[in-house]
């Protein structure tokens, strides 16, 4: 059994320990259909206090159109110093099958941007060199569903690039799968899936160096806090880069966590401790 977890009632109560936060952003920020104007205000409180704010996302674009979003939804620019996503990642691993054929999977358009510049072909699966996932096709698909695709790709020997390492994601009122779970189907099929983003070092790296630039400073980690929803992404990434993190449970976790009921503070510590994650509190979401 796992030590029950400190209780806090904001990021008030945390905010003089930390110099700068790497916070997620959906399921922390927004649930895909607006924002949470709490988590908004707390990110806006910690920036006037002081502290600098880098928003880290698995969303399989670059940052731009992040930003963009963000506007739409109503997430104000003062809330946050810059943003680092999975697709910035992403492209990096994709810069080596330039002029190459690709065969995408996901929304069909929604993440061009991703694809920019690359003078990238895509085509089939019988006529590319790599399977690239972003999201499901549809936010109503299963990974199930794409089980007799997979299996041509791996009998093509197709490596996948996967975008967004997130298994589900919470989208208004419902939960739907990511790429991170066809990521994960793949892999258990054989296949080689190469995933970006959270929990992996390289986007905590970028997040860690646009929150010194923007601090202005050298920055130590041991005053540095990630917030986020996701045991798998949030609480392993805050614990392979070695830093605390403030866990929000009334996202993809709520309904098993009771998190706007009476939740267990001992169940909570339960199950982030796989994650090795050192924990400073948790709320049912962001507040000041």
């Amino acid at each position: 059994m796992t030590s029950p977890l400190p209780i806090i009632s904001g990021l008030s109560d945390l905010s003089g320990r930390y110099d700068a936060v790497l916070s997620d952003v959906w399921g922390v920020i927004h649930n895909g259909v607006s924002a949470f104007p709490e988590a908004v205000e707390a990110l806006r409180e910690f920036r006037k206090a002081g502290g600098r704010a880098v928003l880290i996302t698995n969303a399989p674009r670059p940052s731009a159109p992040i930003v963009a979003m963000l506007d739409r939804l109503g997430v104000p620019r003062d809330a946050y110093d810059a943003t680092v996503s999975s697709g910035d990642a992403t492209r990096a691993m994709i810069e080596k099958y330039r002029g190459k054929a690709i065969h995408h999977v996901g929304p069909p358009t929604e993440d061009d941007a991703l694809y920019e510049g690359l003078d990238l072909k895509r085509t089939g699966a019988e006529d590319a060199e790599v399977v690239v996932v972003t999201d499901l096709d549809t936010d109503d698909d299963t990974p199930e569903m794409y089980r007799e695709r997979a299996k041509l790709w791996l009998s093509r020997k197709l490596p996948m690039i996967c975008a967004n390492p997130d298994r589900v994601v919470e989208h208004g009122d419902k939960i739907i799968y990511c790429g991170g779970a066809l990521g994960d189907l793949y892999s258990a099929m054989g296949g080689m899936v190469h995933m970006a983003g959270k929990p992996y070092p390289p986007i905590y790296e970028q997040a860690f160096a646009l929150a010194e630039k923007a601090a202005g400073k050298a920055l130590d980690k041991s005053r540095v806090l990630a917030i986020g929803d996701s045991v798998r992404t949030d609480a392993t990434g805050a614990a392979q880069f070695g830093i605390d993190i403030l866990f929000i449970t009334g996202s993809i976790h709520a309904a098993e966590l009771d998190a706007f009921g009476k939740p267990d503070p001992q169940a909570i510590a339960d199950l982030i401790a796989p994650s090795r994650a050192r924990v400073a509190g948790y709320l049912p979401r962001l507040s000041w």
